[in-house]
């Protein structure tokens, strides 16, 4: 039976058990979810150990475990090491959602539930791909599994475990399914994920929470100083104004930004997709540039003083806001974070005090299109899509890109099949069930060309 005609014979049970996933609410940045956390690990070792892995095991951290898995064909083959992670978002808020975000819910032929295509959607392909290659002749590569379940808090234990164990993670290349492609008539390869650096501002004024009648006025307000430390991050032309922020961004080539024109983009169906009624960003550069291959700063929350039912005339004690960057290569996430902390405290006016704690960050990432993984997954996506994909910069960031080939010497190759309005970390995250199907279709294809293409 030829790989698409397993997954046609078999697609409501590969639905079904992707759906059972989804129904556990593994959400790393809740303590209340350790149970539920270690439950899901437990389901994807099973999962993996049915679909054809020689052998599992969980592997516990200093937070949430993690699942390695591996089908070893010949030790002669190349070996492909699967990433993936299994924790999810929190839900919240659980009010915008239309149906519940851990009781999936198909519509129009969309999975809704959280965690449906930001990991569990995404990585699970790979293990029916696993399934697929595993009855129906066999793995024409060797297959090893890392899926951890702390992605979402920046994977604050992933870099000790690799860092110790860099004989069983040994492998040719790294395959990565946590990012989008355009669409299934126009697919594409994320050659590249931006970093991160994530830091917390608290703004303190008065030692207590103020009457605003009484010391109004007369008193700085911590929220509104935060609110002007903030705006004053941008210029008229939103460039980013913290000194030396761009020192080191790798300027896109003409001949770069011409290749990203290249993909469809419709600025008047993005509008009413995200019911806006016009676009933002640094002059100078496409929408597509703004979330590609330029950094940006971005207010992630905001609060201070009162925000219950009602109205409270208080002047707030403190005032605070989540802020991130997404970096371009060459930037550094340490430098970075220490030049946004400098710049906060530098601004702040004598009449309040700023405190900045850093929280996570991971470095930017970009796969060469001349590579051997670039070329094995633009075979494999034109012998199922019958298009050669569009190499493209996603705006994301997956920040141990850079700690795996730092540690295992080898490239990474994102094969994603989301989409950008698949609502990833919002209210009603969707995955298609066509590009679920087609990713388990094309998996496979990539491990014929990557092994290959390595014999030479």
């Amino acid at each position: 039976m030829s790989w698409k005609a397993y997954t046609e014979a078999h697609k409501d049970r590969f639905l079904n058990e992707l759906l059972d996933l989804l129904r556990i609410p593994s959400v790393s940045a809740r303590s209340e979810h350790k149970t539920d956390m270690e439950a899901c690990a437990e389901a994807v070792k099973a999962r993996l150990l049915e679909a054809g892995a020689d052998s599992v095991t969980i592997y516990p951290t200093e937070g949430h475990p993690i699942v390695y898995g591996e089908k070893i064909t010949d030790p002669s083959l190349p070996t492909v090491l699967v990433y993936g992670h299994y924790d999810v978002q929190p839900a919240d808020p659980l009010e915008l959602w239309h149906s519940g975000p851990f009781e999936p819910t198909i519509k129009d032929g969309k999975i809704y539930a959280r965690g449906a295509c930001d990991d569990k959607g995404q990585f699970y392909m790979h293990v029916k791909a696993l399934e697929t290659m595993h009855h129906n002749g066999g793995l024409p590569t060797n297959v090893k599994f890392i899926i951890e379940g702390e992605e979402e808090i920046g994977s604050p234990n992933l870099a000790t475990f690799v860092k110790a164990n860099k004989e069983l993670l040994a492998c040719d290349v790294i395959l990565i399914s946590d990012t989008a492609m355009i669409s299934l008539d126009t697919p594409s390869i994320d050659v590249g994920v931006r970093g991160l650096t994530y830091v917390e501002v608290e703004v303190t004024g008065p030692n207590r929470d103020l009457h605003s009648g009484v010391y109004g006025g007369a008193v700085a307000n911590p929220a509104t100083i935060l609110c002007q430390l903030i705006a004053s991050m941008h210029d008229e032309n939103n460039h980013i104004t913290i000194p030396g922020f761009y020192d080191d961004v790798l300027v896109a080539t003409e001949a770069e930004r011409a290749k990203m024109a290249e993909a469809p983009f419709d600025e008047e169906e993005y509008k009413n997709d995200l019911g806006v009624k016009a676009l933002w960003g640094e002059k100078g550069f496409s929408t597509n540039e703004r979330t590609g291959i330029r950094p940006t700063l971005e207010v992630n929350g905001i609060w201070g003083g009162y925000t219950g039912e009602g109205s409270k005339t208080v002047l707030p004690s403190k005032a605070f806001a989540k802020v991130s960057c997404r970096l371009v290569p060459n930037q550094s996430s340490h430098k970075i974070e220490a030049m946004l902390m400098e710049h906060f405290k530098k601004i702040a006016p004598d009449y309040v005090q700023v405190e900045v704690r850093p929280h996570h960050g991971g470095e930017p990432y970009v796969t060469p299109i001349d590579s051997i993984p670039y070329k094995a997954a633009a075979a494999a996506i034109l012998e199922t899509f019958g298009k050669e994909p569009i190499p493209v910069r996603g705006g994301g960031s997956i920040p141990i890109c850079a700690l795996f080939e730092q540690e295992l010497g080898v490239k990474i190759v994102f094969m994603g099949f989301g989409l950008d309005s698949d609502n990833l970390h919002s209210p009603n995250e969707k995955f298609n069930i066509d590009n679920y199907y087609k990713g388990i279709e094309t998996i496979p294809y990539f491990h014929k060309h990557f092994a290959e293409m390595m014999k030479g």
